[in-house]
């Protein structure tokens, strides 16, 4: 996983007491995002003229990728992992030894982005956000998992120590929901509950209907 610094170690580390550890508490169930979205169920949309952004964001493990692709299939969209095309542009600025993980060199993955996101009709799937320009996106959806779930996913990805620790301490104080209120419109940005496959099927009918509204309201 590579790690974009702010979006860790300055504001997960500060706000979590030496011992705490990774089931202390339970997030419980989380509330829903509101929209306001046409009742019927919708058809799949092609968006390639439409100067639509859409970021996913989230813990790792949350199912940002999941839900990215498929919304891409359904909507006609592109799908970006920034992750990937970090990885394969080697867009990294070092590497961090406590996380034995690539520094992501944000600039330029902001310049790699720029031309893309200009086409309109994109999907981001990064885990942290601080660094896209505000102008980029017209909706921001960050992924919840309730702790329980995503310790399981994230020790199966070979998260172990500090590392998994840190992810779930980020998730249970919700360090990138935070970051997404900080760094976009408040009413731009929704959490989703991603724990089941059947959150997954209502959060991409719900973004699907956001989609065509704002596709209406757009054209």
């Amino acid at each position: 996983m590579i790690w974009g610094v702010r979006a860790l170690r300055s504001r997960c580390r500060a706000a979590l007491p030496e011992n705490f550890g990774p089931f202390h508490i339970s997030l419980g169930l989380l509330k829903e995002a509101r929209f306001t979205f046409p009742s019927s169920r919708l058809e799949p949309l092609t968006l390639l003229d439409i100067l639509c952004g859409v970021l996913s964001s989230g813990t790792p493990g949350v199912g940002k990728t999941t839900l990215g692709k498929e919304l891409a299939s359904r909507a006609g969209m592109t799908y970006i992992n920034v992750g990937d095309m970090a990885k394969e542009g080697e867009l990294y600025e070092g590497f961090d030894e406590e996380y034995d993980c690539p520094i992501l060199d944000e600039d330029r993955v902001v310049d790699e982005l720029e031309d893309k996101m200009s086409e309109g009709g994109v999907i981001v799937d990064y885990h942290g956000c601080d660094f896209f320009p505000e102008r980029w996106f017209h909706i921001v959806f960050v992924l919840r998992t309730e702790n329980s779930f995503l310790y399981d996913r994230l020790e199966s990805r070979g998260y172990k120590g500090k590392k998994l620790q840190d992810n779930i301490h980020c998730e249970i104080f919700q360090t990138l929901y935070e970051e997404a209120m900080l760094s976009y419109r408040e009413e731009i940005v929704h959490q989703l509950p991603s724990n089941t496959p059947e959150d997954l099927e209502r959060n991409l009918d719900q973004i699907m209907q956001w989609i065509e509204q704002w596709t209406k309201d757009n054209n």
